[in-house]
């Protein structure tokens, strides 16, 4: 009897992971994986600056879904199958140690992107699975029970399970489309905000460790995102700013990333609590230059370029500002309104939020449920992460889950 075949398109982190997963279930599969470019892994290799944070350590499915503006309920029921602890268990078994860092983040223990670019090619390899490099498809067909996928080349190849892991590929969504799927309109995700103030931007390189920022107008919960903020030479940056990238990225683009930011430099402190502590700075030193003596957790240039955005003359001492002032102070450091003039590259990261409709995937299986035999994995679904690893995590769980299917499906047969 022939060996049924499968043929996975895409050789990024969740095409290389959903062949592996099918071939080593099933070792009579004939597993071949189709890469359109001359560089198999090149997101891999790129990743976490050069260090691929392969996942994050949370191991709690309902918590882990959090982090995830689009896709996080799919994804629920199949982090009960494939997480974190399982992406690690896997990479140890194939010869590659993950270790933890203090936020969480996970990374090969060689700080080497190479290291988990090599061990899936390995496996691959050692999985006899048929590699196919710069070789770009231009049409798949639904053929009898299966699929014919013409090349650029003109050669075809038939499959009886296919799986399309193209990220966010434009010829991706095409084949995905062309087979009867909706394409939520893909926009980018996780990126940094432009904001066209000359002061601020002439305090690049300052961090402040715990910002609040907010979207006002995007709902009854406006969009908002706690945690390290840093100025740039073109606005801002840093974790609280990609999250919030992140969960506001489709807003934002039907706004031509142009928004109103709120920024709270003070997260920890009401607004009382801050008027309270710039009270007390006033009646202990009085005869002293505001701009000098601050009385609050902040970077001293930081400090004087909120007293500059609220008109208060450098000179002016404590003694002599009115309660008037001091509230449009108090403003200032805890909803500040800045104007977001255009998005910038995180270039660790390269996301995009859109893709195939999840509620036409099954995701117990990753197979389609309009067309038998057809699974996806990775970026091509509407999924997408914040920065963290989180996004490699759900590439290796809907790959893996893709994979076990199509060999279930192979051993139906």
């Amino acid at each position: 009897m022939l060996s049924l075949q499968i043929v996975v398109i895409g050789g990024g982190a969740a095409g290389f992971f959903g062949a592996i997963a099918c071939a080593e279930a099933n070792p009579q599969a004939q597993v071949t994986l189709i890469e359109a470019s001359r560089q198999p892994l090149a997101k891999v290799l790129i990743s976490g600056g050069g260090r691929c944070n392969v996942t994050h350590a949370c191991f709690e499915p309902k918590i882990l879904v959090q982090n995830y503006p689009r896709g996080g309920k799919a994804l629920l029921g199949a982090f009960t199958r494939f997480q974190p602890l399982d992406t690690i268990a896997w990479f140890t078994e194939h010869g590659v140690n993950i270790k933890t860092e203090a936020d969480g983040r996970m990374f090969p223990i060689t700080d080497r992107a190479e290291t988990i670019a090599e061990c899936l090619i390995k496996a691959t390899f050692d999985a006899k699975i048929e590699l196919c490099i710069g070789t770009p498809v231009t049409a798949v067909t639904r053929k009898n029970a299966g699929f014919e996928i013409l090349l650029k080349s003109g050669e075809t190849k038939e499959c009886d399970c296919l799986l399309l892991a193209t990220g966010s590929s434009l010829a991706g969504y095409k084949i995905a489309r062309e087979l009867g799927h909706d394409i939520q309109p893909p926009v980018p995700s996780l990126f940094t905000f432009n904001i066209a103030d000359p002061q601020l931007r002439e305090l690049a390189g300052i961090s402040v460790n715990s910002v609040n920022l907010r979207l006002p107008g995007t709902g009854k919960t406006p969009f908002q995102q706690t945690g390290p903020l840093l100025i740039t030479h073109w606005g801002v940056s840093g974790p609280a700013v990609l999250k919030l990238s992140a969960w506001g990225a489709r807003i934002l683009h039907e706004n031509r990333y142009q928004h109103k930011l709120l920024i709270n430099w003070l997260p920890d402190l009401s607004q009382e609590e801050v008027r309270q502590k710039l009270l007390t700075v006033k009646a202990e030193w009085g005869q002293k230059a505001i701009a000098l003596h601050r009385g609050v957790d902040l970077p001293h240039r930081l400090w004087q370029y909120l007293i500059n955005r609220t008109h208060i003359p450098t000179e002016e001492r404590w003694a002599t500002i009115s309660n008037k002032t001091l509230n449009q102070l108090v403003l200032e450091i805890s909803q500040g309104e800045y104007l977001i003039t255009g998005k910038g590259a995180f270039k660790e990261e390269f996301v995009t939020c859109g893709g195939v409709n999840l509620k036409e995937v099954n995701f117990k299986t990753m197979e389609s449920k309009i067309v038998p035999g057809l699974h996806f994995a990775g970026e091509i679904l509407d999924i997408d992460g914040v920065t963290g690893g989180f996004n490699f995590q759900s590439a290796w769980t809907t790959a893996y889950l893709a994979g076990q299917s199509m060999t279930k499906s192979t051993e139906d047969n």
